[in-house]
């Protein structure tokens, strides 16, 4: 390594090199990495060019902010800085012959190939309708200081650039870089701050790795593909005109790019892909994706005008349109066959995200380890956006954060913005503050890849390039397939309306089957006669399996009955119980750590009184969870519990997760016990509702043998997964055929600490609820909440669980249980008895539910009350009426039954469970105490709440203040 070569022509590259030693000293060849780190004095000296980089940098006088002015040290100790002992150089001798003009150009070639790198998707051509691409003058060679002429360019070696694309000189590269980040498909990764994955992508990219041209036999594949594809969607339009179909035409390409990344994932290892899309193209990924035969999406079709192809037993699930259904299926790929599953989606485009998220991470997990042990290869989940939707709605960010996280990655996922260039009616202007709608991916690190949809074999690159770094790194792709939609948002609207100038040029726009056809033609991969025979024989078959559907209609088909359409909740009597002696084991289990690992100190004076509670009596909320848990895990079912702080819990009463006072090492006792038979997983959840608990929701469908549970911080956060609770909880068994028990943990309690920290809206959950789909207890004691969470995961039929968890009732010593209430007995829907007097003398009985019983029985008045029982609702739903009506039956005496609640009168159960109750209650009246009508959940100060619950509670007991 000569000084001319030095400190010649190669001055930019050694400054290249020194700013990528700093960054990552790593990643520099290994001969100067040596020079670098040696710190010799007369290395340095004889390179003055060098060492005024290298001063400069150690004054802060470099390029960017002075950040790189400390050196890393090297390997020997030495710092990276000029040596002290090179003298300065006398005033009155020369400087070095040095061609300031070429030094100048290469900086200026270094300039322009970050410039392709960073915004050569801005002069990218990706808009199908031929759009001018919006430029960057920092691409333009001749607008650099010194110009770039082709005679200089010529000059520059490509080698000192670190290019990876062919050419000696930047002459001869720089037209194939060029056409590298700039033509039908555009990379944005510079803002991607790992190194390593920096690298590999330009890599990739600018070596054409993965954009190898097609074989012929290819070529044609793909012009079939693209052929059944748009002749999908012609047959279906001149079929059923005017119903929707919500076409995928002007993005036809995302098929057989679905084809590609199918195949890819399998090579890698994948037995089963999970897709999330909305309704733009679905017909047709279900179809020829996912592989559901023509006759049953025709059949869908005439459904809308043949009663026959539709159910009628009202008591049976009521459907879903079917651009919202379903599928699954498999595929043949040259690794092997793959199931594919596509699953059901709402009208909220991106709310099936987290659900598919948490699907896939089911699919990866071995819930037969101690700790669910996670393998991403073996699913890949896939995502479809909207353009307008992923700017635009939050669950999107929810979801991209999901991925790095311990309980919730799943290795990287692919991500395809199906994007029509409009919203609705919306352009993107009134839809974004940014210039791309992939442009939230870069907050996360994310790689995108703009493609456009009329380059079938661009996408085919582009998918490539997804699943290596995928199957490379375990993180996010977003693919930008840029396209438009020819006809309005669906068959029946008219887009020239509001895009009258974009609809006139779809209207004259090839579709990329007719484009690449003629492509093909003229390069004579195929003949005009066989491009023409792929369309006919699409439209055949579609024809052919129309035809045979319609010949069915004639013949008899069995009614199906209520059962197979939708489940009947079991009513299985589940035994909860659980014997002492495997309590007591479960118990010790629970308290041991390793020799040397250090509890909290006041954490641990709380964790040994458990020791003493199986025979002293006091088993709180924690402990009989913990042991619900534990025999569960002894019985083979895997449990799931997350949530936000829920490895401790929100009121610091689990303790699942202990952590090491001194050196912050973890200990989850729950995977140390012996004789389990399945996965313990806890979490703590990021702090998201809305994509947290869609996750949940689909690691529950795809795992129905586990109890999987999801806590909220407070009950009244729930509300910002509303849409997870009425598309999918309360509503995917109707609609799908799709349930869970999938069981939520919502603290609710009114304890004077505001409206957002109160009430779980009780109410929201008990209008949701309706033919045995969800269950909902509001349970007072912990033995209660044992049998409940037992019950939930052995019950035969499984359900979701709405919980409304206690919040001041985790440590009362009166909703603590006996050993003898977890080893016998079981869940109570309601529970009598609370009397002062004689059980004959009654005539008021308190019905309630929750925490508000404890302020009943255990005010100063109740013993004024000699008249007056008081009862407990702990299922809310399915209503126990045979229970309710035998303790009202046991008061002969009866005059009235109160129901005492804490909520507003429109709030709480009253609403949903006063019919219940009068059906209970038959021959006595039926009143309401409580709040009165409110807009807001409770008191915001403690005062006003005491004063409010006294009263309540006075009222209730027929007690004057």
């Amino acid at each position: 390594m000569s000084g001319g070569r030095v400190d010649g022509l190669n001055t930019g590259y050694a400054q290249l090199l020194l700013d990528e030693y700093l960054e990552n000293p790593e990643a520099v060849p290994p001969e100067w990495r040596a020079l670098f780190e040696s710190g010799a004095p007369d290395l340095l000296a004889g390179r003055p060019g060098l060492l005024r980089l290298v001063e400069r940098l150690r004054t802060g006088h470099g390029e960017g902010n002075g950040a790189a002015a400390t050196a890393p040290p090297a390997e020997n100790g030495a710092p990276l800085t000029a040596p002290t002992a090179a003298p300065a150089e006398p005033a009155d001798v020369a400087a070095p012959d040095v061609d300031e003009e070429r030094h100048g150009a290469v900086a200026a070639a270094m300039a322009l190939v970050k410039a392709h790198r960073m915004h050569g998707h801005l002069a990218a051509r990706l808009d199908p309708l031929g759009s001018d691409p919006p430029g960057d003058p920092a691409l333009d060679p001749a607008r650099l200081v010194p110009v770039l002429t082709p005679e200089l360019q010529a000059r520059i070696p490509a080698s000192i650039l670190r290019l990876y694309v062919p050419g000696d000189t930047l002459l001869d590269a720089l037209p194939r870089l060029q056409e590298t980040y700039c033509g039908t498909i555009a990379y944005e990764i510079e803002h991607i701050s790992d190194h390593e994955q920096r690298v590999w992508l330009r890599q990739a990219i600018e070596s054409g790795r993965y954009r190898r041209p097609l074989s012929q036999d290819e070529q044609r594949a793909l012009l079939k593909r693209l052929s059944e594809v748009e002749a999908f969607e012609h047959y279906l339009r001149r079929a059923f005109l005017g119903q929707k179909q919500f076409s995928v035409e002007g993005l036809d390409v995302l098929v057989p790019m679905l084809d590609e990344a199918i195949e890819l994932a399998a090579e890698g290892g994948a037995r089963e892909i999970v897709i999330g899309m909305a309704h733009r193209g679905r017909l047709n990924v279900v179809a020829h994706t996912v592989g559901l035969p023509y006759d049953a999406i025709v059949r869908e079709f005439e459904g809308e005008r043949t009663m026959e192809a539709v159910g009628s037993d009202p008591e049976g699930g009521t459907g879903d349109v079917k651009y919202h259904l379903g599928a699954r299926g498999t595929r043949e790929t040259a690794a092997g066959e793959v199931a594919v599953t596509l699953l059901s989606n709402p009208s909220h485009l991106e709310a099936v995200d987290p659900v598919v998220e948490g699907w896939t991470r089911a699919r990866q997990t071995d819930r037969g380890t101690p700790e669910g042990a996670h393998e991403p290869s073996v699913a890949l989940p896939m995502l479809i956006h909207g353009d307008a939707s992923f700017a635009g709605q939050g669950v999107v960010a929810e979801t991209l954060n999901l991925d790095g996280l311990a309980g919730y990655s799943t290795g990287g996922t692919l991500h395809v913005i199906a994007n029509n260039q409009v919203g609705f009616t919306t352009e993107p202007s009134e839809g974004r503050s940014t210039r791309y709608s992939s442009d939230l991916a870069k907050g996360f690190d994310v790689p995108i890849v703009h493609v456009n949809a009329d380059d079938p074999e661009a996408a085919f690159t582009a998918a490539r390039l997804a699943l290596a770094f995928r199957r490379r790194f375990g993180i996010d792709v977003v693919i930008d397939l840029v396209g438009y939609r020819r006809h309005g948002h669906n068959e029946q609207d008219e887009a020239a309306y509001t895009q009258p100038l974009m609809a006139e040029q779809i209207a004259q726009q090839p579709t990329v089957r007719e484009q690449y056809a003629a492509a093909l033609v003229e390069a004579g991969v195929v003949t005009q006669e066989e491009a023409r025979g792929f369309v006919d024989a699409a439209h055949a078959a579609l024809r052919a399996a129309h035809e045979s559907l319609k010949e069915s209609f004639d013949r008899q088909v069995p009614a199906k009955t209520r059962t197979e359409r939708i489940p009947d909740a079991s009513g299985a009597d589940v035994t909860t119980s659980v014997p002492e002696e495997r309590l007591r084991l479960l118990n010790e289990g629970l308290l041991q750590v390793p020799d040397g690992f250090t509890v909290h100190p006041k954490l641990l004076k709380q964790l040994q009184r458990r020791l003493s509670t199986l025979d002293n009596g006091g088993i709180d909320w924690g402990q009989a969870e913990a042991l619900a848990f534990g025999s569960l895990l002894l019985e083979g079912i895997p449990i799931r519990l997350t949530g936000q702080d829920t490895e401790r819990g929100t009121f610091s009463h689990r303790h699942l997760v202990l952590h090491d006072a001194r050196t912050g090492e973890t200990r989850t006792p729950m995977q140390h016990l012996d004789g389990a038979a399945a996965s313990f997983e806890v979490y703590n959840s990021p702090l998201s509702e809305y994509a947290a608990l869609g996750f949940e929701y689909g690691y529950s469908v795809a795992a129905p043998e586990a109890l999987v549970c999801w806590e909220a911080q407070f009950g009244d956060f729930v509300n910002n997964a509303q849409a997870i609770i009425d598309q999918f909880i309360v509503s995917g068994l109707s609609k799908w055929k799709q349930t869970s028990r999938l069981t939520l943990l919502l603290p609710h309690g009114y304890e004077g600490n505001g409206p957002e920290h109160s009430s779980a809206r009780l109410e929201r959950f008990l209008q949701l609820a309706a033919q045995e789909n969800i269950r909902i207890a509001n349970c007072t004691t912990s033995a209660q909440y044992f049998h409940l969470l037992r019950r939930q995961a052995l019950d035969p039929a499984g359900r979701p669980l709405v919980v409304m968890t206690p919040k001041g009732l985790l440590r009362l010593r009166d909703a603590a249980s006996d050993l003898d209430d977890l080893t016998g007995g079981s869940f109570r829907p309601v529970i009598d008895g609370h009397a002062v007097g004689d059980r004959s003398e009654a005539k008021r009985l308190v019905l309630c539910s929750g925490k508000v019983y404890y302020d009943i029985v255990g005010h100063e008045a109740r013993r004024d009350a000699r008249t007056v029982a008081v009862a407990r609702l702990e299922q809310l739903y399915p209503f126990p009426v045979e229970a309710a009506a035998r303790v009202v039956a046991a008061y002969p005496a009866l005059e009235e039954v109160v129901w005492a609640q804490e909520e507003p009168q429109n709030m709480g159960a009253w609403r949903a469970i006063r019919h219940r109750l009068e059906e209970a209650s038959p021959r006595v009246p039926v009143r309401y105490v409580g709040r009165p009508w409110r807009a807001s959940p409770s008191e915001g100060y403690p005062t006003a709440h005491l004063v409010e619950q006294d009263r309540i509670v006075r009222e209730a007991l027929g007690v004057a203040a």
